[in-house]
């Protein structure tokens, strides 16, 4: 098991673009490592995922998974996935505003998400994937696919009032948020 540091705001590697895996370097040693060390990473952290950006490469791969997670209890099961050059592509106009966290960035904020995307990308095998998925899964991959383009929350944040840290969000945000989220997962299943 290989953890490896998070990078936090400030930090320049957060701000650059990631470079494409070329499909011939997916199945060797380095690339699969990388994935690995994401993996271990973002389950230490009790993270929903992790891009490459955020351990200090600038490869375009990120690595979500939600099951029991403390840190995001309201969030629905995803399973583990590996995206390499991962393409989000919103299906429609209709967004939803998530109180997001993030590894790399010490605060919450509302964030407006899209509600249902199309993702395409491969898999650690260089198998292609073309899926459509909603809800906070959608609003996940949107978070992650940001990281590789060098965005982050603290961009995304339209009211900047709604900035609270870890401790503050669960004293004095969460119990709403948790509410009216659960409501949107209900009606979305996802």
């Amino acid at each position: 098991m290989t953890v490896r540091t998070i990078r936090r705001i400030g930090d320049p590697v957060l701000r650059r673009r990631a470079s494409e895996i070329d499909v011939s370097e997916i199945g060797a040693p380095d690339t699969q490592q990388l994935i690995d060390d994401l993996i271990d990473t973002m389950r230490d952290a009790n993270g929903a995922g992790l891009a490459a950006n955020q351990i200090g490469t600038l490869k375009r791969v990120v690595v979500m998974e939600v099951g029991d997670n403390p840190r995001y209890p309201y969030k629905p099961n995803i399973p583990l996935t590996i995206a390499i050059n991962p393409v989000v592509e919103p299906l429609d106009e209709e967004m939803v505003d998530i109180n997001e966290g993030c590894l790399s960035v010490p605060v919450r904020g509302v964030v407006p998400r899209h509600v249902n995307v199309r993702v395409r990308y491969l898999d650690r095998d260089g198998v292609e994937h073309d899926e459509v998925t909603r809800g906070l899964t959608a609003g996940t991959w949107q978070h992650e696919c940001d990281h590789l383009d060098g965005v982050l929350i603290v961009d995304r944040v339209v009211d900047t009032h709604t900035f609270s840290e870890w401790a503050e969000f669960e004293v004095f945000h969460r119990e709403a948020f948790v509410e009216r989220i659960s409501t949107f997962v209900e009606r979305t299943g996802s």
